[in-house]
């Protein structure tokens, strides 16, 4: 049988066979306090080296006072290495010349002539899987039950159940017929309390839609 689930409060969640807690595999929830960051519960992600400060090691360019967002569902899977590249981080480029210039002189940077105009939301589905070193680019909307694949570069609007991979990333397949994905989006077993979905655990690991619609 297995043992009580970790609450999504915890910050290492993981236990190593001798009892210690695995420091390079946290919940997002519990380890960030950004405001333009928002993670559903038990979205995790992992580190090779944990660092000290996970919301600029995950999207450096987020800053407090950055106009964008960046909204990450519930069950999110997060390996090491994963960037999200943030609006803050355009540079303008509809001039003769792309450089910064208001970020080096001092003073409020807003309404300088080299000041891009506030760029577009990031927005993570659920339980998104987004494989090792992916970067994800300003404004990409990424839909539920996407797979990304490692080192893929991914932009724009990619359809729930998608599998994408590449730079930039293209879709490779659909996980599921449209009519399948339509029912697993009535479902939504990611806003079921944790209880419900570890009693249905076979059914969502197992692709039983129809038992899965019965619970």
């Amino acid at each position: 049988m297995p043992g009580p689930f970790a609450d999504p409060t915890t910050p290492n969640p993981v236990l190593l066979p001798d009892g210690r807690v695995h420091d390079g595999t946290v919940f997002l929830k519990a380890v960030i306090d950004h405001p333009r960051i928002s993670v559903g519960d038990y979205s995790y992600a992992s580190a090779h080296h944990p660092p000290d400060d996970w919301a600029t090691h995950l999207a450096p360019y987020l800053y407090p006072m950055s106009p964008e967002r960046l909204e990450i569902g519930r069950f999110c899977q997060i390996a090491s290495g994963v960037q999200f590249i943030t609006a803050s981080a355009n540079h303008r480029l509809d001039g003769i010349s792309s450089f910064p210039f208001m970020i080096f002189g001092g003073g409020d940077p807003v309404g300088r002539p080299s000041m891009p105009d506030p760029g577009p939301d990031t927005w993570i589905g659920h339980d998104v899987w987004i494989g090792t070193g992916a970067l994800i680019l300003p404004g990409a909307r990424i839909g539920n039950g996407v797979i990304v694949g490692a080192g893929a570069v991914v932009s724009g609007n990619v359809p729930s159940y998608s599998v994408v991979a590449g730079n930039r990333a293209k879709i490779l397949r659909r996980r599921f017929n449209e009519q399948t994905i339509a029912r697993l989006e009535r479902v939504a077993w990611w806003n079921w309390s944790i209880g419900k979905i570890l009693s249905a655990e076979a059914a969502i690991c197992g692709a039983d839609v129809d038992a899965l619609e019965a619970c």
